[in-house]
């Protein structure tokens, strides 16, 4: 049900609904108008599609959450150590090429990247597509679902990236212009390319 009804759809707040749920609106909101809406509706997860569809899913589970906070965790220590670029946490919102608005639950830009975009491109949800990124599964999603989100990445420019799924214990691995790289249950994966010289060790992100 609505708790407090559809008095604007910036206003909408949402409570004791079935999730994932999509919402078509009018016209595509802005991104100023999305800001809002995801504050009216924390603690929910909101994303917006390329077509404008608004995507509102619930709060991550504790354990996947506890997998994907060790995952990011390492990646933000080694981007410290390494250097070349800075590392962005889940509650994190990029405007890709195709118009949609999406956060992963880790994400690397490098400082080359980050420093050609315009101070006007950096605010807000910022214009730009990270290099890497690495989704985590949670037990709540459908793998055809996880799936699509991280092909979406490098379909919008990213280099790498990783799904992380904890029920099957696998990594699966995407680049442009190639097919999915499958580990299982792999005892570390190695970041190559943009980050290379990142090392994840799957022990400590299993938990």
């Amino acid at each position: 049900m609505l708790a407090r009804g559809i008095l604007t759809t910036m206003n909408l707040a949402l409570a004791e609904i079935e999730l994932p749920i999509r919402i078509r609106t009018d016209q595509p909101l802005t991104d100023e108008a999305l800001a809002h809406f995801c504050a009216v509706n924390e603690p929910l997860q909101v994303e917006r599609e390329a077509n404008g569809e608004l995507v509102i899913m619930s709060p991550t589970f504790t354990k996947g959450g506890g997998v994907e906070s060790r995952a990011g965790g390492y990646l933000f220590v080694w981007s410290l150590s390494d250097g070349r670029g800075q590392y962005f946490g889940s509650s994190t919102g990029f405007t890709l090429p195709d118009t949609s608005m999406r956060a992963a639950d880790a994400a690397w830009i490098s400082w080359d990247r980050w420093n050609s975009l315009s101070e006007d491109r950096q605010e807000g949800y910022a214009r730009v597509c990270p290099e890497f990124v690495i989704e985590v599964r949670s037990a709540k999603d459908r793998l055809k679902d996880s799936r699509a989100m991280t092909k979406s990445w490098i379909a919008n420019g990213a280099e790498l990236a990783w799904l992380i799924d904890p029920q099957r214990r696998v990594v699966e691995i995407y680049r442009p212009g190639e097919s999915a790289e499958v580990l299982e249950n792999p005892t570390s994966v190695q970041g190559t390319g943009c980050v290379s010289g990142f090392c994840l060790v799957m022990a400590l992100v299993w938990g």
